[in-house]
């Protein structure tokens, strides 16, 4: 039986979910890439000059000199311009610059390419010519330029490290290596003079990372800096995850590098059989490479890249200060390519190679701006970023602590601007090794922008999440066809696909329940659809929809790990998906949700926390649980599962990822329906090529919830905090605590401050990560003194005071559960 929820669910149509297919066709024919030649053509080369009329025999020499020939030469928006680059790298001297001067039209485009076969490299670096000389233990020293801005080092083709501790090592998951002691009075010791080092380090909760410029060291040795303005919800260094660089003494690994600025000198330890007096030296120089910037009145139109390799970009991370609404996220709003009010302009079957920021941002006002077929690999920051402005969010707030009231906020729908991206298009790229400096990145990130298409798209090896859609301004999104997978690598709290939705109505204070699910939609106003997609996130979610998103279509979706999320949302439909070896982690749903989750696949039990009583969302139904009876009425008290099945879905050959199932199968008994399994992530053959494919699970035919351990305490119920329930305090995994499972109003527990649901986490002044942990601190404590329990409420840390050591908690007869308040 088929549900009418997922009849209707299916049989919707949104306009926009076309929009990018049709602006790729737009472009395609517009730019002649799949219709007739170019009316005018000029050519570039390397050897070339700008002095030239840039005729075959007497070609241009560049980039900018190109733009300033087709601008003065009377022909734009009269008919169609083609420039062609011969084989060569092209120095930037300067960041190249479109505006609206140098528009196009819809019948009149104009094409920057490269020769059909030719590598053409747009670099924003020099190259040096050195003369080295040994100065012992494996150095070399060579006289550089005055006033070299030298931030990444190329030898040969190879980026090189500045000298680090510890020394980088690419076994080591985070970062490379990371050391507690990193920047301690005792390391500082070694260390003449460490101003112009750099210490990077993690978010105490995995939330992405800071960055700081070392400025000196104080009288008592330690180390003094700047910085630390990366992250949207400060809470401090983690302890562990840090490293230094570009510190002199630290120069002891072959291939490390330091820069005396003061002597105007390069040091380098070159690896082993390298000839450095053959060798190719090559800095980065710039930011930017090429930027198109217009305005909404006067806006760059009709212009395309195609066929180039990026590279040589500087790192940004020091100014990566802007926050995004009410998240951990801060930005530099800018990369080695930006679109920046620009309309119908398309950036075609290019490479960007290990750029030091970000790799391509569109900012502000764009419409209509397509990346399509190109290779994002090695980029220091995000691969993809579409971001507007906060002037067009209504009654828009930054920090996650604020609240507004029902009264103060302008309940108009939608945007108040057009200041922002939107129809814009990312298609058929491979975004792989990112975030290799700043690790508060994604493959592709949304934020505060309209109707973004993301199709067919590879995206792995990201230290946090593949796709991330920051908060629900203003929907209507498509994400389809994808294949993302190595994901949350060196962060946590994440999954490969991540959003929030802390818009206008989220913990809005005063707010009527009954309007609660008409006021998500101010922001969220269109539907934001996932679907046909392959996601596995083996450090968090598949699939993390978390505080607040809402109006999400979520269908014919594999997920081979982490299973998916819905927090504190509304109006999130989820059918016809296959969950792998996991579940839905159902996490604080509001009363009156809306939520659907039907004809779904789960291989084990629902993995809800602080979900309270009551009914769960409008309908949790007709799904198909492949362990137990068990699994499937566990939740029966909810109102969910009633005409759920469990049984053998007759996958056709899981081993080689193909999850359809057979004639017979149970699923199609509760409307499942069989999807594309070959149809993942990138199409152009040369992206293929180069492409990975995520690694398939064995199956797992068994329920894997645990069976907790409770035990009574304070006349409350506590246990361990469980696979995935940090993320609901805001706690990093690795942290782990004790659940307060149930604090009824007259126990001890509540009278000393206590409350269902709060997570233990220190006492005693010591960690306390398990529940033996609490009895051992219980133990060590004097009898006779006040007790200090530290604890995690509502994602903010608290004190209760015992007045003296209490009892012991000792193990209860009651069976796993999940808390019961909220």
């Amino acid at each position: 039986m088929v549900s009418n929820a997922a009849v209707v669910a299916r049989s919707r149509l949104y306009a926009h979910c076309s929009l990018g297919r049709r602006a790729v066709a737009l472009w395609l024919g517009a730019f002649g890439l799949a219709v007739g030649a170019p009316a005018a053509t000029l050519y570039v080369a390397a050897d070339g000059s700008d002095g030239n009329p840039g005729t075959f025999a007497r070609p241009l020499a560049s980039l900018d000199g190109a733009r300033q020939a087709v601008r003065s030469s009377g022909r734009l928006g009269r008919e169609p311009i083609e420039v062609r680059f011969r084989a060569g790298v092209y120095r930037l001297p300067k960041t190249v610059v479109f505006t609206a001067a140098d528009s196009g039209s819809a019948t009149a485009p104009v094409l920057y390419r490269a020769e059909t076969g030719a590598e053409v490299v747009i670099s924003g670096g020099k190259q040096l010519t050195l003369t080295w000389q040994p100065i012992g233990r494996g150095i070399f020293s060579a006289a550089v330029p005055p006033g070299l801005n030298l931030d990444e080092l190329f030898v040969n083709g190879a980026l090189e490290w500045m000298a680090r501790y510890p020394n980088y090592d690419p076994a080591v998951a985070i970062y490379g290596g990371y050391a507690p002691d990193a920047f301690s009075r005792e390391r500082a010791a070694r260390w003449a003079d460490p101003a112009g080092g750099y210490i990077h380090a993690m978010h105490s909760q995995l939330w992405g990372d800071y960055h700081y410029r070392i400025t000196g060291k104080n009288p008592d040795g330690s180390v003094t800096y700047e910085g630390g303005w990366q992250n949207n919800r400060p809470m401090g260094m983690h302890e562990r995850y840090r490293f230094v660089e570009n510190i002199r003494e630290e120069l002891d690994a072959p291939g490390e590098w330091f820069h005396d600025r003061r002597a105007n000198r390069l040091l380098f330890m070159p690896p082993a059989g390298l000839d450095l007096t053959k060798a190719k030296i090559e800095v980065s120089q710039l930011r930017s490479l090429v930027e198109w910037r217009g305005t909404r009145q006067q806006p760059v139109r009709f212009i395309a890249l195609q066929g180039f390799t990026f590279r040589h970009a500087n790192r940004t991370f020091m100014d990566t200060r802007e926050p995004l609404l009410r998240s951990d996220w801060r930005i530099y709003r800018g990369g080695a390519v930006l679109f920046t009010g620009a309309e119908d302009c398309l950036l075609d079957h290019c490479t960007l190679d290990r750029l030091g920021g970000n790799a391509v941002v569109v900012s502000n006002y764009n419409r209509r701006v397509v990346i399509r077929t190109s290779w994002i690999q090695g980029c220091g920051a995000s691969g993809v970023v579409f971001v507007g402005s906060p002037a067009a969010v209504r009654s828009p707030l930054f920090a996650y602590e604020q609240r507004a009231t029902l009264a103060g906020i302008d309940r108009t729908p939608g945007p108040l601007t057009e200041d922002y991206p939107a129809e814009c298009t990312v298609e058929d790229c491979l975004i792989t090794a990112i975030g290799r400096v700043e690790k508060q990145v994604a493959g592709v990130e949304i934020s505060m922008a309209r109707r973004i298409v993301v199709r067919n798209c590879t995206i792995c090896g990201v230290p946090r999440a593949g796709i991330n859609i920051s908060e629900g301004t203003w929907g209507g999104h498509l994400i389809e066809g994808c294949d993302v997978f190595d994901t949350v690598l060196e962060t946590g709290d994440h999954g490969s696909f991540n959003s929030w939705g802390r818009d206008r109505f989220w913990e809005l204070r005063d707010t009527p329940e009954h309007e609660a699910a008409e006021l998500a939609l101010l922001d969220a106003a269109e539907p934001t659809i996932i679907r046909n997609s392959r996601w596995r996130c083996d450090h968090g979610w598949d699939i993390d929809l978390d505080d607040g998103s809402s109006n999400y279509e979520i269908y014919n979706n594999l997920l081979l790990a982490g299973g998916l999320k819905l927090r504190e949302g509304f109006r999130r439909h989820v059918w016809n998906n296959i969950i792998v070896n996991n579940s839905l982690h159902p996490h604080v749903w509001f009363p009156d949700s809306g939520d659907t989750f039907t004809h779904n696949l789960v291989m084990g039990p629902y993995r809800p926390a602080l979900m309270g009583a009551g009914r769960w969302g409008r309908e949790v139904d007709f799904n198909l649980f492949t362990t137990n009876e068990t699994d499937r009425t566990r939740f029966a008290a909810h109102g969910v599962d009633a005409h759920s099945l469990v049984g053998n879905p007759r996958f056709v050959d899981p081993a080689a990822g193909d999850f359809r199932v057979k004639a017979g199968s149970p699923a199609l008994a509760i409307g499942f329906q069989n999807f594309p399994m070959d149809d993942f992530g990138v199409r152009d053959p040369w992206l293929r090529r180069h492409a990975r494919t995520p690694g398939i699970p064995p199956l797992r035919y068994v329920s894997t919830a645990a069976n907790a351990i409770v035990y009574d305490w304070l006349s409350a119920e506590i246990r361990d905090l469980e696979g995935e329930e940090y993320s609901a305090f805001g706690l990093a995994a690795e942290a782990g605590g004790v659940l307060v499972l149930d604090a009824p109003g007259q126990a001890e527990a509540v009278q000393v401050g206590l409350r269902t649901g709060d997570v233990i986490i220190a006492c005693g002044g010591a960690a306390v990560k398990t529940v033996r942990d609490l009895i051992d601190r219980i133990a060590a404590a004097p009898a006779a003194l006040p007790l200090t329990v530290k604890i995690r409420r509502e994602q903010e840390n608290f004190e209760v005071v015992l007045p003296a050591r209490p009892s012991p908690p000792r193990r209860s007869s009651a069976s796993a559960s999940t808390p019961r308040g909220h």
